[in-house]
């Protein structure tokens, strides 16, 4: 019994580092393209934050910068309430191009962060395996350099999140928001 359960969850294991690794990096990558301003399109998770704040998540702006070490500083507004509040990450490169590390301070977790897809100047695909004592989970984000995006890249952002195991009901198109938005101008 104690051998099959062991063999069970290394299976387990051994499954979810093959899912990480599955999640596929942007051929080529060019991390100096990526950098500028950003909308949060679309946002999809099978966290528990999520699924208890969805219905109050509206569009972000998002302002990825270069570090003078090659990391990438990223700057997220979002509306919150009747005010705008900001939250700072860096993205700690990897041997990968295209992949990320970072630890939250706030929370602990640690997030491995793969930009899937990106054409730089209209899209980027983003895809996050965050691990935490509490257990791990999965957020794909969809940004874009105006407030709006094609039906094909939304579609393109909903099978993607449904290939890494995501409902319908975990499958966010984010409200557009003004408020934010004229206050980074």
């Amino acid at each position: 019994m104690h051998a099959t359960l062991l063999g069970v969850l290394g299976l387990a294991l051994l499954g979810a580092l093959h899912a990480q690794d599955s999640v596929p990096v942007q051929t080529d990558f060019q991390q100096d393209k990526l950098t500028g301003r950003w909308y949060s399109i679309g946002l999809a998770s099978n966290s528990n934050w999520f699924k208890e704040r969805k219905h109050l998540m509206k569009m972000c702006t998002t302002v990825i910068s270069a570090t003078a070490d090659g990391n990438l500083e990223v700057t997220s507004t979002y509306p919150k309430g009747d005010q705008c509040e900001k939250r700072n990450s860096l993205y700690t490169k990897t041997e990968q191009p295209g992949r990320f590390s970072y630890t939250s301070p706030r929370w602990g977790s640690k997030h491995d962060i793969h930009v899937v897809e990106t054409n730089y100047e209209e899209y980027a695909l983003v895809a996050t395996q965050i691990s935490k004592s509490t257990g791990s989970s999965t957020m794909v984000l969809l940004y874009s350099r105006t407030k709006e995006l094609s039906p094909e890249r939304l579609e393109r952002f909903t099978q993607f999140s449904r290939e890494q195991g995501l409902t319908d009901e975990e499958i966010l198109i984010l409200p557009r928001t003004g408020e934010s938005s004229r206050r980074e101008r």
